[in-house]
């Protein structure tokens, strides 16, 4: 086990009715989620599936919650107001600092491996 931060991604107050824009805005975003990923700052992230305010999570691999904000004021949908987001120190499985590893490997293998 081993501290984190948890942060839960909420609808914000600039949602763009423009599907252009927000397309935009949602590639910019994955973008942002990526290099996190890359540079080890976070383990794991993901979209709710229902359509409420409440539209994900990422976990951080920070020691400070002031860290985790920092980080997420890198994310363009933070930015723009499309997301907000509320951070809280979390405790859980040491096992999540693989996931990244793990994601990598499982999308480059062949289908039915």
């Amino acid at each position: 086990m081993r501290p984190y931060v948890m942060a839960l991604l909420k609808a914000g107050p600039n949602r763009s009715s423009d599907s252009t824009a927000a397309a935009e805005l949602q590639r910019a975003h994955m973008a942002n989620i990526d290099r996190l990923a890359e540079e080890g700052k976070l383990v794991l992230a993901g979209p709710f599936l229902d359509d409420g305010d409440l539209r994900g999570i990422y976990v951080f691999d920070v020691a400070t919650v002031e860290e985790a904000r920092e980080l997420t004021a890198t994310d363009p949908a933070i930015a723009a107001g499309s997301l907000v987001m509320e951070l809280h120190p979390w405790y859980g499985s040491a096992g999540l600092m693989g996931l990244n590893d793990l994601h990598h490997r499982l999308q480059a293998a062949p289908v039915g491996e």
